[in-house]
């Protein structure tokens, strides 16, 4: 006999017993409601018949902090919320003038940035001459209307709503990773009831599998409806959705097939109970068990808020922080999953390649006796110094003061390229900024494709296509596009056509509003680099891209490295430096040809991951990840940010900057500074935007004021700058995560 069938006949009571009960004159009955004025049908009516209480006047503080913006006051309205009255602009919902007054409305289904379903109930309030309690969440507020919260009413609506919610819920808590932060737990609390009144089988429902990523109890699942809505609306894939009817509906996909998205952990977020989970994290920790550190994700040049969850020595997970001007509230699977690349192939103490070919470990002050004997011995024009994509801003004003000591000009950041041109800051920087993006009804996408190189700016972009219908414009290799678009062409000679006007794409962008033109930092590699800025910077001369209001020429970078490079001026002096180096310093520099190094060249790596720089590496330095110490990066808009240490370094690592101002000490060239604000005041003489913290700084001088190239574009068409989204650089390629979700890609 199954265990609620045996519950049932303990607690329901026979028909013989009530017969029994009947006659000796009482009745077996149960309390359910914790209301009990709403019992009795006259001490109802008397409680509301008395007068109600003056409402408290005194100024609130809208929920989470949120500011209403009016653009025309005289079309707000005022409504009164427990009889406090409020200002809104029209279009508001009865739920965001509640929020408003300060009142926290409880609610499953609605979210911010989701269409409005309407479909948990749990938001229900009394509107004064409204015969029933209304869903808040999907009622429009209306002038003069009076919202009533906290009345009997809302109150037995709410524990009747969730008293339906928990009929088929599990009592999972104790083994459910949403412990600790659950919705459903806070609002049971906050507005169930003591008790309820079901007693038959719960329902259960067979869990779906939605790969490597997403961890699926669908019996948890209250069909809010928030995860189908998201990947319809904000990832731009139609895997999710409601099958069934009455008892038997659930949520799953159409076909049996994974979850295909690059922003599919998202849904963890968003679910407010434990039917979507994090399957890495699963069983791993309880959310009051981590200390929260705020930082920068690193793996693209977005620079995404985040939030690293750690245990002692170990990240346990990443999330999103809410950064309105970034990345609102997603972040990519790459951001939240690659964090298990933190702990593998780390690289502990220096190491020194012995004769036979093999690493042995030795100290501080051997490693860098030796690294120090070989720069004392070749020539300033043959050392050479190569900054990785996740360097920090204060590694590579250390490096390039070092190399600049030692009389070489040759240092740059990798995926910049031996041409890069660091004259204009707007020539490298999206100046149309990521959140204005919204705004344009026209993008040419220039050897770019955004959904692999920087999801969010992906996401910006879909979301002004679904709302403003803007067209897609995208010249390049074959590629997939959430969103509708056209696809112009393969090879720079569209651009010709385009600057030409004789391309139907021309008046496209003539007709325009704001038209915004993306380039991909790919093209950096190119030898015609100058001629396609040239024919680009055409167009948008053509198409008035750039006026004292808009700016939509953008450049969209790669790697968190690579917009701060290129204002400190890592621009290398010789384009062929590298193939006639006999000393290269390698600082996180895992994605440069290593081939073109002379096979006599002594080469240092200084990092933190056993990635392919390693293989080629003299000398080892260990260095600290970006978890794990204080750093400066700027992203692709200009907006400088900081990542704080999270967790301790690992082994004998040291950060970055450190080892190179040690290093300058025992070569005889030290540097002037031994702290991180003496660092910071000589970045001030050289970039001072990068002090600016949280602050996007404009490019104050228009691309249009560099001369025209003389060069002729290739018809050489432009190449797949990232082949594989989940692995991109030394942490994401550690990840035994990202190594599932990057086979799985391979698959499909």
């Amino acid at each position: 006999m199954g265990l609620g069938s045996l519950a049932s006949r303990v607690i329901r009571p026979s028909a013989s017993r009530l017969l029994n009960s009947h006659k000796n004159g009482f009745f077996l009955t149960r309390a359910v409601s914790s209301t009990p004025e709403l019992h009795n049908a006259d001490q109802s009516a008397a409680a509301q018949a008395q007068p109600e209480p003056t409402p408290d006047l005194s100024p609130r503080t809208p929920v989470g902090g949120a500011r209403v913006h009016l653009p025309n006051p005289e079309d707000a309205i005022e409504v009164f919320v427990d009889g406090y009255p409020v200002k809104i602009p029209k279009g508001f919902t009865v739920l965001q003038a509640c929020e408003v007054a300060g009142v926290d409305i409880p609610r499953f289904c609605y979210h911010s940035r989701l269409s409005i379903a309407g479909n948990c109930r749990m938001c229900l309030v009394e509107v004064e001459k409204s015969p029933k309690p209304v869903a808040s969440c999907a009622m429009p507020a209306l002038p003069g209307m009076k919202i009533k919260t906290d009345t009997p009413v809302a109150k037995k609506a709410r524990e009747g709503v969730m008293e339906f919610l928990l009929m088929n819920h599990p009592l999972d808590c104790p083994i459910c990773d949403q412990g600790g932060e659950c919705d459903l737990q806070d609002q049971s609390m906050a507005f169930g009831s003591d008790r309820g009144r079901f007693t038959d089988m719960k329902r259960s429902v067979v869990d779906k599998n939605l790969g490597p990523l997403v961890k699926t109890v669908m019996t948890r699942c209250i069909q809010c409806t928030r995860c189908v809505r998201f990947a319809t609306e904000v990832a731009g894939v139609q895997d999710l959705g409601m099958l069934g009817r009455g008892s038997g509906e659930e949520i799953g996909t159409y076909v049996e097939k994974l979850m295909t998205s690059e922003l599919s952990g998202n849904v963890i977020d968003i679910c407010p109970v434990g039917a979507l989970t994090s399957k890495p994290f699963a069983f791993k920790a309880r959310n009051w068990e981590l200390k929260g550190t705020e930082s920068i994700d690193v793996t693209d040049a977005v620079g995404s808020n985040i939030r690293i969850d750690s245990r002692g020595p170990e990240v346990m997970r990443i999330i999103p922080r809410l950064n309105e001007d970034i990345n609102e509230e997603w972040i990519s699977d790459k951001t939240r999953f690659c964090y298990d690349g933190l702990k593998r192939q780390r690289l502990n103490d220096p190491m020194i390649r012995d004769a036979d070919g093999r690493f042995r470990a030795v100290s501080w002050a051997d490693a860098l006796s030796v690294v120090a004997e070989i720069v004392n011995q070749v020539k300033p024009e043959e050392i050479v110094g190569i900054a990785g994509q996740l360097s920090d801003a204060e590694s590579m004003m250390a490096l390039k003061d070092f190399l600049n000591r030692l009389g070489s000009n040759n240092v740059w950041c990798e995926r910049n390229g031996s041409y890069a041109d660091a004259d204009l800051r707007s020539g490298y920087l999206m100046n149309t900024s990521i959140s204005d993006l919204e705004k344009g009804d026209a993008f040419l996408l220039v050897g770019t494709q955004p959904r692999v190189e920087a999801a969010m700016v992906n996401a910006r972009i879909r979301k002004t296509v679904r709302a403003n219908h803007a067209k897609v414009g995208y010249i390049g290799p074959q590629a997939d596009f959430n969103y509708d678009h056209q696809h112009l062409g393969t090879s720079p000679q569209t651009l010709v056509e385009i600057a030409e006007g004789c391309h139907p794409f021309s008046s496209v962008l003539l007709n325009a509003k704001n038209p915004v033109i993306i380039v991909g930092a790919g093209l950096f590699d190119r030898v015609d680099k100058d001629a396609i800025f040239s024919t680009v910077e055409a167009i948008a001369n053509n198409a008035k891209v750039i006026r004292p209001d808009w700016n939509g020429f953008n450049v969209l970078l790669l790697s968190a490295a690579q917009a701060a490079a290129l204002d400190l001026g890592l621009v290398p002096e010789s384009v062929d430096s590298l193939q006639t180096s006999k000393f290269v310093y390698l600082m996180g520099a895992d994605d440069v040809n290593l081939d073109k190094v002379p096979a006599d060249a002594f080469v240092v790596y200084q990092g933190h991951h056993g990635d392919r720089g390693v293989y080629r590496a003299n000398v080892i330095l260990p260095a600290s990840a970006f978890s794990e110490k204080e750093g400066t990066y700027e992203n692709t808009e200009g907006c400088t940010q900081q990542t704080l240490p999270a967790v301790p370094t690992v082994g004998d690592a040291r950060d970055d900057w450190k080892i190179i101002r040690a290093l300058s000490e025992v070569v005889g060239t030290p540097l002037p500074y031994d702290s991180l604000a003496a660092i910071r005041s000589r970045i001030k003489t050289v970039a001072p935007n990068l002090l600016h913290v949280d602050e996007r700084e404009p490019a104050s001088f228009s691309p249009f004021l560099k001369p025209k190239s003389a060069q002729k574009i290739s018809s050489d068409p432009f190449g797949t700058v990232v082949e594989n989204f989940y692995m991109t650089d030394p942490i994401t390629r550690a990840s035994k995560i990202m190594a599932q979700c990057s086979a799985l890609l391979s698959k499909k």
